[in-house]
């Protein structure tokens, strides 16, 4: 009906909100956070505002969040796929749908989130050593990504008084913006001596 009610209202029943538009709303917000992870009051504000919008306590509504994340968090760490991202949400009981939805958004956001990852890293360890190779995808369950070109990655950084490897592959996109970032970095070091 115009002019009642707010424009999230759009799609709802009379027994409650429809489940799937509910859960894109929550993995925007969820995306919002992951690609803006400094603004921790804001995705706060906005969990509130989620449960009091479709009327979910707000303790439960944390815990499921920090179940969710795992799952990005991890996908990161191990560079996996939209496809295989679907699969654990699968996996873990979630609808074909949501899944879906969710592999969806990872496939737009996780070259920005790798990006993120790689710049946390270099910010907060001092970076000892480089190694990358270049590869060229030969067989993927994904076809576009079948003679694609990717670069792995191995960076040893120093956390305290041990060195650690850690493993990285990036898509060319994501090495040219890499590369751009580092570059930046590297003329501001140099303007400061």
């Amino acid at each position: 009906m115009p002019g009642t009610g707010s424009p999230h209202q759009h799609g709802r029943s009379s027994s409650g909100t429809n489940v799937l538009e509910q859960f894109s709303e929550l993995t925007e917000v969820l995306f919002r956070f992951l690609t803006e992870p400094k603004e921790v009051e804001r995705f706060l504000a906005q969990l509130s505002d989620f449960a009091t919008m479709n009327k979910i306590s707000l303790g439960p509504l944390k815990n499921i969040v920090k179940s969710i994340l795992l799952v990005p968090n991890g996908a990161l760490k191990r560079n996996l796929s939209s496809e295989q991202v679907k699969a654990d949400f699968i996996a873990l009981g979630l609808s074909e749908e949501k899944a879906s939805y969710f592999a969806e958004q990872w496939k737009v956001n996780s070259p920005t989130l790798t990006r993120l990852a790689v710049g946390q890293t270099l910010m907060i360890n001092q970076l000892i050593d480089m190694e990358w190779k270049f590869g060229v995808t030969a067989g993927s369950s994904e076809l576009e990504k079948v003679g694609s070109i990717f670069l792995q990655l191995k960076l040893v950084i120093k956390k305290g008084s041990q060195l650690e490897n850690v493993y990285v592959e990036l898509t060319l996109p994501q090495f040219y913006s890499f590369l751009h970032e580092m570059e930046r970095v590297k003329t501001s070091l140099e303007s400061f001596s």
